[in-house]
């Protein structure tokens, strides 16, 4: 059943472009089933449209106004468009109003015109206007960077394994593990699990209920399909899962995400892709996973070589906003550290703008925006998004950028405020 529009559903909008071209955003199921035909053509995949069409259908998410798109009067066609898809992500005990830029295309004709810029300038207001705390986007590389985007959370981080490297059952051993096919029977325990797996990570995105149902019905008919699997115990038990991409990057068997396993349950796994890897004809395994998950883990034990990572590019439409938002974790840092109970203001200048953090006896009572202002903190702002999400610390983005620059004090705080920290996303459509 398609979902009921919200009755919260904000109102279409329209921009002139010139030249016949207008900024629309979606009214109708009709305007959706447009824009979705058009993802299809313009990506070449089936998948990608239908993804579209169930994400602004189905998502208990989205509205259909979060879809964008620009129309040809002249010829009535849709020639480019991008969307906005809320997520919910935690930032340690903080939640995270996040917005992601996603499906962006332009049909040939109609590129080099300044089109999706105008479609980021109309998506950047509704950040703003609706309290979204970031944005993040995929991405082909460099293109977005000029929309303030950088890269910020690790993506599609890679361990490859070579079948000879997954040891098989020796003659006389059996495993304690087995796996099968999951089913909807089996999604109050794969919420747990998921839920007990994101507690090591400090950056990971929430799914209520709702959204493993999307997961569960929808998901499988678009470009995110995934093949799910549970792991068994020698009871019957379900000790974990995994979850196969049907539409990865590359000819790999690919591993998208995974819940916590022990060794021997790990080992069950690599086993079982190693099998259905052989079956499908595929060359070898791909896991994209977190570096601190136990099937990356053991996979590297056995002499699977890490293929680095891509990352997700991010944006901060305000940040002295988002340092109030995620007070309470700064709050939390200061107070296990030689800071504890600081009593100070630390003004940091992002070289176009400053902000200024009030501390009292270790809470952070106010942050101030100042505008273009001098401090005893520079942080360039590209410097700024990786270093506030923990992707990199503050030595090594000094590397790339001199000008990131403290006094001794400050740059122990700086290193206290914002550490690195374990991240991984995985989806929610």
């Amino acid at each position: 059943m398609i979902k009921t529009p919200k009755s919260e559903k904000r109102p279409s909008c329209r921009r002139e472009l010139g030249d016949g071209l207008v900024l629309k955003t979606a009214a109708s199921e009709a305007d959706i089933e447009r824009v979705a035909a058009f993802d299809g053509k313009v990506f070449g995949e089936e998948s990608v449209g239908e993804l579209c069409r169930r994400l602004f259908l189905y998502h208990p998410n989205t509205e259909y106004s979060d879809l964008i798109f620009v129309e040809d009067e002249k010829t009535g066609e849709v020639v480019s468009s991008l969307c906005l898809i809320p997520w919910q992500w935690r930032y340690e005990d903080i939640t995270l109003k996040v917005g992601e830029m996603g499906i962006v295309g332009t049909l040939e004709p109609y590129r080099r015109r300044g089109l999706i810029r105008a479609q980021a300038d109309y998506f950047k207001e509704l950040l703003v206007e609706r309290g979204f705390d970031l944005s993040n986007i995929q991405g082909i590389p460099y293109f977005y960077r000029q929309f303030g985007y950088e890269y910020s959370i690790p993506l599609n981080r890679g361990c490859h394994v070579e079948l000879h490297q997954v040891p098989d059952l020796g003659k006389d051993e059996t495993s304690c593990f087995s796996c099968r096919p999951e089913t909807a029977a089996d999604l109050p325990i794969l919420k747990r699990l998921y839920d007990e797996a994101s507690q090591d990570l400090a950056i990971h995105a929430r799914r209520d209920d709702a959204i493993w149902q999307y997961l569960f019905e929808h998901a499988p008919a678009t470009y995110t399909a995934y093949e799910g699997w549970t792991v068994e115990d020698a009871n019957g038990r379900i000790a974990g899962y995994f979850y196969i991409q049907k539409h990865p990057f590359g000819e790999a068997l690919t591993v998208w995400e995974a819940s916590r396993l022990d060794y021997d349950a790990a080992l069950a796994v690599l086993r079982h892709l190693k099998k259905l890897a052989i079956e499908r004809s595929k060359p070898n395994i791909f896991l994209s996973l977190p570096a601190n998950c136990a099937l990356m883990q053991v996979a590297r034990y056995h002499g699977a070589h890490d293929s680095g990572t891509y990352a997700w590019q991010i944006h901060i439409p305000d940040m002295a906003r988002f340092l109030r938002t995620i007070g309470p974790v700064l709050e939390h840092r200061l107070a296990i550290s030689p800071f504890a109970g600081l009593t100070e203001k630390v003004r940091i200048s992002f070289y176009r703008e400053a902000v200024q953090l009030h501390f009292t006896n270790g809470e952070l009572t106010q942050v101030e925006s100042l505008g273009f202002a001098e401090g005893a903190i520079h942080i360039p702002p590209r410097a700024a998004v990786p270093l506030v999400l923990g992707y990199r610390s503050r030595e090594e983005l000094r590397e790339s950028w001199p000008d990131l620059n403290a006094p001794p004090k400050e740059a122990y705080l700086l290193d206290v405020l914002f550490p690195k920290m374990a991240s991984h996303i995985y989806t929610i459509y």
